[in-house]
């Protein structure tokens, strides 16, 4: 099972993800939102489209744009549409 944690608290658990360029995406219902809060951030990528970002709240510890994800992707990449990928620090293990 595939799991992502930061500062102790499991993020995401699934059997589920996706790897995509080296990335793991978590389905969305395998994703604890709680600890997600929307972020500001977009980027785009010429495949798979617009990402939106998610800043990780645990406590009063922020990991600014930690999390992104595809609400809609470009068709290359619709298996990934709305799972959840991490990096800046948050551990991932497949």
């Amino acid at each position: 099972m595939a799991v992502a944690k930061w500062n102790g608290v499991i993020l995401a658990e699934s059997n589920a993800v996706k790897e995509v360029e080296g990335n793991l995406y978590f389905p969305p219902d395998s994703v604890n939102r709680e600890y997600m809060r929307e972020s500001d951030t977009r980027s785009t990528c010429p495949w798979k489209g617009l990402a939106y970002y998610y800043d990780i709240v645990v406590g009063d510890d922020v990991n600014k744009d930690a999390a992104w994800n595809y609400p809609d992707p470009k068709p290359a990449a619709k298996e990934i549409t709305g799972h959840v990928a991490f990096w800046k620090g948050v551990e991932v293990t497949p």
